[in-house]
């Protein structure tokens, strides 16, 4: 199946392009061998460059055999996101109800459609992302060839759109091992609208560039002999035609079929009809069937040539003329040669560019202006419409501006934001000077821009001219800066729209008010609780507010957040449990990430992990159908902080591996720090402190001591790294300066950031038994207060080590109880380790080494390979008897290939693994083999059982806890 849809004009003889063709044949035969390969083709207009291309793809060519699509770039659609994408994909027929063609929009690729489609949304992603629609264009290219190989060809790329340019870049980047050949043709002397997309694309797949220059005085020679082959030509007319013509072929051509019209011989004499002739033959050329046309043909080229190719009666209405009257108007066109012999399209951009300047500015301007209202009363998308207003020196009238808006909430909704922010842009130039607009384009810019988006956020703020409008200008903002990390100018603004919208509705609100009002609040318990500096007063604002009941939107989002203040508070898990639950459950009301991940969080810290996890995969769920890339990786990041709290190192490590390789993908995190704390602490746990380190050396985000969050888990990360790298004195000065934070944050919660009771543990160990006393009493009472099995089992640790003798070897008793009755796996087995210490310090070997036995045993399940290392050897040296603790097959797994065995292993095919984890299927194949290699399998069926973790030895007590377990 060969699919073209391309330029079908007079045929330029291939002159001088032979090598070209070898060259594409090349390309097309590595493509077919699953290497990727991309063409640059440049030249001057006329340069021949279709005519190459027509060769190229015609039945018998270098591709033959393949799927080739073929698109052809236009001026007037170079503001249309997606516009050179749908160009591609139109012979396919795809978005045609019952389309024969419709199984290649299956899974991922359903994605691609409102890319395909300009009247088509794709309801599940926040507009303006354009993650979906990429991820989706790329599946449904893969689709296409698992069918044959594919050719994609833009012709007049210059003109391309940046959306289209931007997703084939994203699919070259993923086309390692696919039978693809991407083409792109641009002309060299023409004003390029495609931007910095282009020459991205071109710097980072570095494409074989084929340039068509001007024809020689000996190719030009050629084409003569081919007009005239009777008569020789004279070296003074070839020498005059290759000069006046300026080796352009088609220009050549032209003026031959004029010089032979007028029985012109290719001799001296010849050579001076030339000058006579020539000069811009095309646009005389042009000129002459005009001029000699009647009215309504000059109408009707000018119709299309605004217009492009359109349906007789669109042209006719444009033109002013009957329907029958523009049929008979192309049919003069096509004698003549300026259309396409089988499209109503002109054959040239040249001839589009002649016969608009035949119009003077003012027609041109009139014209478009109609051609526009013609477009909307045809039912037109305001996208095609906006295409005709973005041309017009002024868009003054309201009609216009209205349908620049429309035309920028479709391209935001089919994730094109360069295609949005030139219509946004174009209405804030002529528009009325309002807030909504700015907010609108703000939006759009947060990613891209975000200086600009809070510039313009700022100016709608100045603009709103009541305290409403100031309320949703000020959570837009408020969020923006979030995103950019700047929440104290956010928490500011919010604030003060905060109190002024109270007091405009007062203590009794309408219900749109008072929803209004909770969405401000609970926006500015989101922004004010990302930094120390504004944490207090959020939180001083939290204890004042009455949890809702969480009956809508915002509700929930507040109760939400709400919670997990509650959680930081470290009063009580069981109102915090009991507020998580109901921003859950609340029935109706859709669950969103602000509303799944604090309430998650705070399920975490109060040892209800199973619930926490339950919440996190329904964000991942929800970003996977949405291809939301960046909620995704936050999800993987909460979720591989909650493995790692249950000690499910491998899980954990999969998870912060898998964020990390998305991160590296795209441009999502360059102000991310969770991937890679959470990724150290699991390194560190693995007995890799050095790896731990240097991913902690690849955070990047600046001010990273401002923020409330990430920077106590991150000096945690640092101080175990340290300390394991036997540093002890940098780890507890690490651990002070967490614990200094917590305290000046107000954070009180004693297992957010267990600083103390590392601290306790290494001030033991280096034999400061007072100092660890002392930090042991300071966590254990806000631990005893929050009262989970874990935080008891802390507070019973941290008092055990630093208490010398029975009473201490009582509290670690205690300790390994405590931690077997909670989902603290790893922390269990580091008790169970403690305690068989100072049993043999006590003088009761057996059941030290007993002990010690759990430890090892519970240590290697739960993936923490350094404690049970350190745990056996203490073993062998009381005198036990054990062998090398060594990795098994699955803790040789990366992260990443741990997540796509356990994928596979579950039923999921590769391609169902690829779209999970937003990676392509090569991407999966390659780390299926590496799996089968160090697992030692060489079948998918087997991958289960390889991936199962060990059962615990005969007779281990590790699982309950030690001999004090069931008391």
């Amino acid at each position: 199946m060969t699919h073209r849809e391309r330029a079908t004009g007079p045929s330029l003889p291939l002159v001088g392009r032979e090598a070209h063709l070898g060259t594409l044949a090349a390309a097309a035969a590595d493509a077919r061998a699953g290497q990727p390969r991309l063409i640059l083709l440049d030249g001057p207009a006329g340069s021949g460059k279709t005519t190459l291309l027509r060769t190229a793809l015609d039945h018998g060519g270098p591709c033959d055999g393949m799927t080739v699509l073929y698109g052809d770039c236009r001026a007037i659609d170079a503001g249309h996101g997606y516009s050179g994408v749908r160009a591609l994909f139109a012979p396919l027929n795809l978005t045609a109800r019952r389309s024969p063609a419709a199984s290649l929009l299956e899974g991922s690729a359903r994605h691609a459609l409102p890319a395909l489609a300009p009247d088509r949304v794709d309801g599940g992603h926040t507009p303006g992302d354009t993650y979906p629609a990429l991820n989706g264009l790329y599946w449904l290219a893969v689709n296409v060839m698992a069918e044959r190989p594919l050719v994609l060809v833009l012709d007049d790329v210059h003109w391309c759109d940046e959306r289209s340019l931007r997703w084939l870049d994203f699919l070259l980047r993923r086309a390692d091992g696919l039978p693809l050949l991407v083409v792109l043709a641009q002309r060299t002397d023409s004003d390029s609208t495609a931007g910095p997309a282009l020459t991205d694309l071109v710097a980072h797949h570095r494409p074989d560039a084929l340039h068509l220059p001007a024809l020689t005085a000996g190719h030009v020679e050629e084409l003569v002999r081919s007009a005239f082959p009777q008569t020789p030509p004279h070296p003074a007319f070839v020498d005059t035609l290759t000069a006046v013509t300026g080796g352009s072929p088609l220009e050549v051509q032209r003026l031959l079929q004029k010089l032979r019209a007028a029985r012109v011989s290719p001799d001296d004499a010849g050579a001076r009809r030339i000058t006579e002739l020539g000069g811009r033959v095309v646009t005389s050329w042009v000129r002459e069937v005009l001029d000699g046309s009647t009215a309504g043909v000059r109408e009707v080229a000018r119709a299309l040539a605004v217009l492009g190719p359109e349906q007789p009666e669109h042209l006719a209405v444009l033109a002013g003329v009957s329907t029958v009257q523009a049929e008979e108007a192309l049919d003069v066109l096509r004698r003549a040669s300026l259309l396409q012999p089988d499209r109503t399209e002109l054959v040239h951009d040249l001839v589009r560019a002649a016969v608009l300047d035949t119009a003077g500015p003012a027609a041109l301007t009139a014209l478009r202006t109609r051609a526009a209202q013609l477009l909307s009363d045809v039912g037109r998308s305001p996208e095609q419409i906006a295409g005709q207003l973005l041309l017009l020196p002024r868009v003054d009238q309201p009609w216009m501006t209205a349908v620049l808006l429309d035309a920028a909430a479709q391209a935001e909704q089919r994730g094109a934001p360069e295609a949005a922010v030139r219509y946004l842009e174009r209405v804030m130039e002529t528009g009325p000077d309002t807030p909504e607009v700015r907010m609108r384009l703000a939006g759009v810019l947060s990613e891209t821009e975000p200086a600009r988006s809070l510039t313009l956020l700022h100016e709608a703020l100045a603009l709103a001219g009541d305290v409403r409008t100031r309320a949703a200008v000020a959570v837009r903002l408020g969020l923006t800066c979030l995103r950019v990390q700047r929440s104290p100018e956010g928490t500011r603004v919010l604030t003060e729209a905060l109190d002024a919208l109270r007091d405009e509705v007062g203590t009794d609100p309408e219900p749109a008010d008072r929803e209004l009002v909770t969405l401000v609040e609970s926006a500015l318990l989101i922004v004010g609780a990302d930094e120390k500096s504004t944490l207090p007063d959020v939180r001083e604002r939290a204890a004042r507010i009455t949890p809702p009941p969480g009956d809508t939107p915002a509700q929930r989002q507040q109760l939400a957040m709400l919670t997990v203040l509650t959680a930081m508070s470290g009063r009580s898990a069981a109102q915090s449990v009991h507020q998580a639950r109901r921003a859950l459950r609340s029935p109706g009301v859709a669950l969103g990430a602000w509303s799944l991940l604090p309430a998650s969080l705070a399920l975490s810290l109060a040892d209800e992990t199973t619930e926490a996890l339950d919440a996190l995969e329904a964000v991942l769920r929800d970003s996977r159908r949405d291809a939301s890339v960046w909620t995704y990786v936050l999800a993987l990041s909460t979720r591989a902080f909650v493995h790692l709290d249950r000690g499910g190192i491998p899980q954990a490590l999969a998870d912060a591996q898998t964020a990390l390789d998305l991160l590296d993908e795209g441009h999502w995190g360059e102000g991310a720090t969770m991937p890679q704390t959470v990724c150290a602490l699991a390194l560190t746990e693995r007995g890799e402190p050095g790896r731990a380190e240097e991913v902690l050396d690849t955070v990047k985000r600046p001010r990273i001591e401002a923020f409330a969050w990430e920077y106590h888990w991150y000096l945690m990360a640092r101080a175990r790294a340290r300390r394991a790298l036997g540093d002890p004195e940098s780890a507890l000065d690490l651990l002070r300066t967490c614990g200094d934070s917590l305290a000046g944050a107000g954070l009180a919660n004693p297992v957010l950031a267990p600083w103390w009771l590392d601290a306790a543990c290494l001030l033991a160990e280096t034999g400061r038994p007072d100092e660890a006393r002392t930090v042991a009493d300071h966590g254990a009472g806000p631990a005893e207060r929050w009262g989970t099995a874990r935080a008891l089992g802390y507070a019973a640790l941290a008092r055990g080590v630093a208490t010398p003798g029975p009473e201490g070897t009582a509290r670690l008793r205690e300790a390994v109880g405590r931690l077997a009755d909670s989902p603290a796996r790893a922390d269990h087995a580091r008790a169970l380790l403690l305690l068989g210490r100072a049993l043999l310090a006590d003088g009761a070997p057996r059941e030290g080494r007993e002990h010690l036995r759990d430890a090892v045993a519970l240590a290697r399940r739960c993936g923490c390979m350094a404690l049970a290392r350190q745990a056996r050897d203490e073993l062998v040296a009381a005198g036990g008897r054990m062998r090398e603790v060594t990795p098994s097959p699955r803790d040789m797994l990366t992260g990443t290939e741990r997540t796509v065995a356990a994928l596979v292993a579950s039923g999921a095919s590769n391609r169902q693994a690829a779209e999970s984890l937003f990676v392509t299927v090569r991407t999966v194949e390659l780390h299926l083999t590496s799996v089968y290699r160090k697992l030692g399998i060489g079948r998918r069926s087997d991958l289960a059982d390889a991936l199962r973790e060990d059962p615990p030895p005969a007779g281990s007590r590790a699982g309950r806890g030690g001999p004090e377990a069931n008391r």
